[in-house]
């Protein structure tokens, strides 16, 4: 049995459900993984709440919180459907970018909370010592971001245009 475009449906839920494991095994929530997943592998990158509960046999409620986690990740972003009230959740070519951009604010303001912690504890304590470690870990893996992600929107441009 094949969908309209050709696909077996039990292969692209096999593939869901692997990718999702994935996900989970990389420290994501399962649900969430699981709608991200779906999201990933629809034509559209979009889907209503009823689609994603029809595909992954869920409630409407796990797919409230799913998206409602993913959303606030960057991973996946609300919309209107125009002359409707239903919302779809789309899946952006961009998404693992929107969502290492989201980390570097993170970091951002672990490095503040690092700094006051150095000058809390004293440079030259071993504790104080630690943290300055941390901090420099994390003012490296800053810069290290914030180039890599230019070097992939170069690439990007490169392999699929602007």
């Amino acid at each position: 049995m094949t969908d309209e475009v050709g696909r077996d449906p039990e292969a692209v839920s096999k593939f869901v459900e692997s990718f999702a494991a994935q996900l989970v095994e990389a420290g994501m929530q399962r649900m969430p993984a699981r709608i991200f997943a779906a999201l990933l592998s629809s034509d559209e990158g979009a889907m209503t709440s009823a689609e994603l509960g029809e595909q992954l046999q869920i409630s409407p409620a796990a797919v409230s919180g799913g998206v409602r986690y993913l959303a606030q990740q960057h991973m996946v972003s609300r919309e209107r459907e125009p002359g409707s009230r239903r919302e779809r959740y789309r899946v952006h070519s961009n998404q693992w970018y929107e969502a290492l951009t989201n980390r570097e604010a993170v970091i951002k303001r672990w490095e503040g909370a690092l700094r006051e912690g150095v000058g809390s504890l004293g440079a030259g304590t071993p504790a104080g010592r630690r943290m300055a470690e941390t901090l420099a870990f994390f003012e490296f893996v800053d810069g290290e971001i914030a180039a890599m992600m230019e070097r992939w929107r170069l690439h990007r441009e490169d392999l699929f245009g602007a």
